[in-house]
């Protein structure tokens, strides 16, 4: 995407995401979204000086640029080791040096988008009378949900289902099942600190999320009832606008190894497999997921990050493990005929806007109830984990089972569930076109922060 400034720069609007490559990446493609929607907005990226050296060579439009914050938390190589501190850290470290750098910029802050998971920067806009969009980066439904437990202070009850750190009480009735899913594991600190940045939610300017209204319409709705101030749904917030054919220009050299494995697939053939950038799952359950796979005799090409070499070891010939792909840009290739994921918002997004039906392995906190949305609310999938509470692993019998019957082109059911995720596709491409819900809500909350008011709120 190049843009070129056609006016001059009128102000600057600040972007601060929560320090982890989920949050990142769908706040980066927001801003893109801004930058190419008004080319005289500078965007200012914050971003830790860690984070700067993973992604500060990423192209990006001429009216986006990167400033960054001292190193102030745990590094992103560790952070899975003590989460909840990190987490701590993130809540108290991070509001001084990002104050000190507002104060350095030499343009008027038009506005601020922070992650919802930065609480203080509510606060601190508000204290400096600057306008802040809160920005979502889970589902609508799950933020509702999160927020319902603030109103009826149900969050009180949860907290005191915990000894110490340790998983949720059996005797925690009064909170239901999909709730105690999510915090399970979770500690006091964590779960307080979540929902306090929920609370706090209805005191910024705005709301936005990644999310599409015409997927979430309800719970999109029943938000705007309950706040007071403008609500937006921007998303997909994926780089959909990067997307481009493999045009006869393209030099065969150039194109990726994975995707020259798949040009080779019929259409449909291939299952995509990946658990995620952060938590994922045990030794013992990657190495049932593996022979599952290779039981099962489908194609399967598997995004596996840190444990690639492990897995390429335990492969076939009927599968390609890599460390890091193109994830859309794979979703959307023909040979494409499943996902299996752990659920997280901005690859559900992804495969959506790509029409590809999942199979749900969720792990942790909004991923139990983003299986729930796609296999009972969507119906554009199956649960290959079940909600269990007891640790055991889903064996490489059932994983073949499944996945075997999940790749049938010929299997009824399978065809239904890919004729609701080409519909769901089409929704979805419909929201980004031009005067689609999606880009009149982009353009609403351009409005809303250029000339300092709400603006309309828009479905």
């Amino acid at each position: 995407m190049n843009l070129v400034h056609t006016r001059p720069i009128s102000g600057t609007l600040v972007a601060i995401p929560y320090p982890g490559r989920g949050h990142i990446n769908p706040m980066m493609n927001l801003c893109k979204l801004l930058a190419s929607r008004k080319h005289d907005l500078l965007i200012t990226f914050v971003i830790t000086e860690e984070w700067l050296g993973f992604i500060g060579s990423y192209t990006k439009p001429d009216n986006i640029h990167f400033a960054s914050i001292p190193n102030v938390l745990p590094s992103e190589l560790v952070r899975g080791a003590d989460f909840p501190g990190f987490y701590e850290a993130v809540m108290t470290k991070m509001e001084a040096p990002f104050e000190e750098l507002l104060d350095t910029l030499e343009l008027p802050v038009t506005a601020i988008i922070a992650d919802t998971e930065l609480k203080w920067a509510i606060c601190m806009g508000n204290r400096r009378n600057f306008p802040v969009a809160s920005l979502c980066t889970t589902s609508a439904k799950f933020f509702s949900v999160l927020h319902s437990m603030v109103l009826t202070e149900n969050r009180l009850f949860l907290i005191d289902t915990l000894d110490n750190g340790s998983e949720l009480a059996e005797q925690s009735s009064g909170i239901s099942p999909d709730i105690r899913m999510i915090f399970e594991g979770s500690t006091r600190q964590v779960i307080q600190l979540t929902l306090e940045c929920i609370s706090w939610v209805p005191k910024a300017k705005y709301v936005l999320f990644t999310s599409v209204y015409e997927l979430e319409g309800h719970a999109i709705d029943t938000l705007k009832a309950r706040f007071n101030i403008p609500i937006y749904s921007l998303g997909p917030a994926i780089p959909y606008f990067e997307l481009h054919g493999n045009s006869s220009e393209t030099m065969v050299q150039n194109v990726p190894s994975y995707l020259q494995w798949l040009d080779i697939h019929p259409p449909c053939s291939v299952l995509y497999v990946s658990l995620g950038s952060f938590l994922s799952v045990s030794n013992d359950q990657m190495d049932e997921i593996a022979a599952g796979l290779q039981d099962s005799g489908v194609l399967y090409l598997w995004v596996a990050r840190g444990g690639t070499s492990r897995l390429t070891e335990k492969g076939s010939e009927m599968g390609l493990v890599v460390p890091w792909c193109d994830q859309l840009k794979v979703l959307s290739h023909s040979s494409i005929g499943g996902f299996l994921t752990h659920c997280g918002w901005n690859s559900i997004l992804e495969a959506i806007y790509a029409g590809i039906p999942m199979l749900t392995f969720p792990i942790l906190f909004d991923q139990a109830p983003n299986s729930k949305q796609i296999v009972d609310d969507w119906k554009i999938g199956w649960r290959l984990k079940e909600q269990q509470k007891d640790g055991r692993l889903v064996t490489r019998a059932r994983i073949a089972e499944l996945v075997r019957s999940f790749m049938d082109p010929e299997n009824n059911e399978v065809k239904n569930m890919r004729k609701s995720a080409s519909e769901l596709k089409e929704k979805c491409r419909k929201a980004v076109a031009e005067d689609g819900s999606s880009q009149r809500n982009l353009d609403a909350f351009i409005k809303g922060i250029s000339q300092g008011h709400d603006g309309m709120l828009i479905d």
